[in-house]
């Protein structure tokens, strides 16, 4: 079975590609190129490994939360790509496959998933990693303060990851239990693993939880004037 994950919740572009016998992934570009990178990446590590589009089986995207103009590239290409050559589609979200990455790196316990939404707001989640991972809340839109006095209040030791806790490292490193998993990219070995699970669907939309940039900047200047 041949897989492509697709991963632009981020700033990073990042693909993965999963055959019978080989695993590879590839950040193609960390500024938030995607329109520019995504689909030469997807072309160059096709060849790679010796396969054309027809060969695919699955694609699987990373359909949030995450940065609005990178979301719509990566469901709108992985969307376009399936229904071309005819083959499933599946999603998964960014803070589970940052849960996953963890857990397949033997973190365990208590986790918070983050990943930097920018405008001083994150995008996270809590897992509690043993054998499995189990998602502890929603996706949320919180600000580092928030995060802070939410886990600030709870007992025992917990770990962050994601980019957003490397952006707001500081912030969170001044909780007494707090540890870090370095992962700014979503885990695209994860991806890969749990779409081959997942049903099929015929569409995605992206999981913003929150409105785009342009239209916050544009209402926030309709209420100065």
């Amino acid at each position: 079975m041949n897989i492509i994950a697709i991963d632009t919740a981020t700033t990073a572009c990042a693909i993965g590609l999963a055959t019978n016998d080989t695993v590879l992934t590839r950040v193609l570009d960390a500024e938030r190129h995607h329109t520019e990178t995504l689909a030469t990446g997807i072309a160059a590590l096709l060849t790679e490994c010796g396969l054309t589009p027809r060969d695919l089986d699955l694609v699987v995207v990373d359909y949030g939360p995450g940065l609005y103009t990178g979301l719509r590239v990566g469901v709108i290409t992985a969307t376009s790509l399936a229904q071309a050559v005819g083959c499933s589609l599946v999603g998964v979200t960014s803070l589970e496959t940052l849960a996953w990455g963890a857990h397949d790196a033997g973190v365990r316990g208590e986790l918070v998933c983050a990943v930097d939404a920018r405008r001083g707001e994150l995008f996270v989640q809590d897992f509690y990693l043993s054998d499995d991972h189990l998602a502890t809340t929603e996706p949320r839109v919180a600000t580092p303060d928030d995060v802070v006095a939410q886990q600030g209040d709870e007992t025992g030791t917990f770990t962050f990851t994601g980019d957003g806790a490397l952006r707001y490292h500081d912030a969170f490193a001044a909780l007494a239990t707090a540890h870090f998993f370095d992962q700014s990219v979503p885990s695209l070995r994860a991806a890969l693993r749990l779409g081959a699970t997942r049903e099929p669907v015929t569409s995605l939309a992206p999981l913003y939880l929150r409105e785009a940039d342009a239209i916050a900047n544009f209402a926030t200047r309709g209420r100065s004037t």
